[in-house]
């Protein structure tokens, strides 16, 4: 689906052009996610820029998002207000002249640089008495049974019916890139397995990535551990135990982990960042779930497979926890490396017969 055949939505003013900036969440799934919001505004107005606003982090990604003019990056911190720094930003707004703000977080400290900046239409649901500082506040945000939901309606009319279906996340990463940093990296042109062992919270991680990497190379094929700093140990527990064709490209630079999803044949992740980047890319992708329920937070790209404990239902499944506190994390550790090892080769092979 392109930006020009979205269903359901209609275009309203095509000689509009005033720009809009979007404030998204910056989790990085919830990043990529936050293109659907991008795709639904340019199908509404398609000559109005959107830009969107960014940490340092998740900036990669902007290159790849198609219809984003541009990404203004601002680490602000999480844990106080830095109101010099609210504030210097705010001067790169008004300077920009937007016309509407979306703050997609309810939070009163993400509305506050669009307001200083003066910035017309200031777009947002209620949330931390925002009165003031958002100047459009819509309501209803929890009839939206959906995550993506709750941020997408914002792009459309206030009280406009949701659509059946919202525009999926994209992200184009060129052919040459891709191809260029493979020869850098020194990973040759054969088909490779990507796997994305980290995730925020630690029930979410599927314990058996080493088990899996052995397996996989022991069929001959080569394995990729992807991932940031924070998964350093872990890689090299994998690399140690699934041998020479087992390679650790973690690292600080998303776009470093772009690249690997795109390059890949088959990426396997835990519900995670990086589920969402190698599904928006359009690289087959087996999403591992246990305490979170891929209704909710599985991509709209949708998976080569959802892998999930089916051999008996647990109560507590799901439990949505970042932390395992009941049943000894079963949801995940009656997963068994071979399953997965299996269901792949099967999404390979149908691949293959394309």
């Amino acid at each position: 689906m392109n930006i020009d055949s979205i269903p359901d939505i209609e275009t309203q003013d095509a000689e509009d052009t005033r720009p809009i900036l979007v404030v998204p969440y910056v989790w990085i799934g919830d990043f990529v996610r936050g293109h659907t919001v991008v795709r639904v505004l340019r199908k509404r107005w398609p000559n109005r820029p959107v830009d969107l606003l960014t940490t340092r982090q998740c900036a990669p990604l902007v290159d790849y998002m198609p219809g984003v003019r541009a990404g203004i990056v601002s680490d602000l911190p999480r844990s106080r207000l830095a109101i010099s720094r609210q504030r210097a930003l705010a001067a790169e707004l008004r300077a920009r002249a937007y016309a509407t703000a979306l703050v997609l977080p309810r939070t009163w400290k993400a509305a506050l640089a669009p307001a200083l900046a003066g910035i017309p239409e200031r777009v947002g649901f209620f949330g931390e008495a925002r009165f003031g500082l958002i100047n459009a506040m819509r309501w209803g945000e929890k009839q939206q049974p959906r995550f993506i939901d709750k941020n997408a309606i914002l792009a459309l009319p206030d009280g406009a019916a949701r659509p059946p279906e919202w525009p999926v996340p994209q992200l184009r990463v060129p052919a040459d890139e891709i191809a260029r940093w493979r020869q850098v990296n020194g990973l040759g042109t054969g088909p490779a397995i990507a796997l994305g062992p980290g995730s925020v919270g630690a029930s979410k991680r599927w314990t058996y990535y080493p088990e899996a990497a052995r397996l996989f190379a022991e069929r001959g094929f080569d394995v990729w551990v992807v991932g940031g700093p924070g998964e350093k140990a872990l890689a090299q527990e994998i690399t140690a135990i699934g041998g020479a064709p087992v390679r650790d490209l973690t690292g600080t630079d998303l776009r470093n982990g772009a690249l690997a999803m795109a390059a890949a044949s088959v990426a396997i992740t835990n519900d995670s960042g990086l589920m969402h980047i190698a599904a928006a890319i359009g690289t087959p992708t087996m999403g591992i779930f246990g305490p979170t329920d891929p209704y909710l937070w599985a991509p709209l790209n949708g998976l080569a497979a959802t892998v999930r404990q089916t051999r008996s239902k647990l109560s507590c499944q799901p439990c949505q926890r970042t932390v395992c506190t009941m049943n000894d994390h079963r949801c995940m550790r009656d997963i068994a490396p071979e399953e997965v090892v299996e269901i792949a080769q099967r999404v390979l092979a149908q691949i293959n017969a394309r």
